[in-house]
């Protein structure tokens, strides 16, 4: 499990880096693209909801709704809210890998409505695979900004 913890644990890094001092006006600022607010809020739900169902189970209706305002920027939310989001994000992401059994890893996992297949292994990369590939869209939209 070291891969995806230490990808979670650069992104948290970047993230830091990134969004230290940054006023909430560039935070949401889009520009026809993604914002960067965007970006650091999805990070949190997908690998909320990807590591949801690496455990076996199914989304709750609160990981539901924050899917669905995950598009809407939240000017309310400053740096220091995202930050400890994100921080929080990746504590509850490596004490779930921490405790995930190596037995289990091949488990099969059923993701979403649709109930497509997938395992253990494959949720928990990908799940800290697609929170790097969100920072690293965080970063290159602050550096066009």
């Amino acid at each position: 499990m070291q891969p995806p913890a230490h990808s979670l644990l650069q992104c948290r890094e970047e993230i830091e880096t990134l969004l230290a001092g940054m006023p909430s006006e560039r935070i949401w600022r889009s520009h026809g693209a993604a914002s960067i607010g965007f970006h650091v809020l999805h990070a949190i739900g997908s690998l909320d909801r990807l590591f949801t169902y690496a455990r076996g189970a199914m989304l709750s209706d609160a990981q539901r709704q924050i899917l669905a305002q995950e598009s809407s920027p939240d000017t309310d939310l400053t740096a220091d809210d995202l930050l400890a989001a994100f921080d929080a994000a990746v504590v509850r992401a490596l004490d779930q890998l921490r405790e995930t059994s190596e037995a289990t890893l091949a488990d099969q996992r059923l993701v979403g409505r649709a109930k497509l297949p997938s395992t253990v292994i494959g949720l928990l990369f990908h799940g800290a695979e697609h929170t790097q590939r969100h920072v690293g869209q965080a970063v290159s939209t602050s550096k066009l900004l």
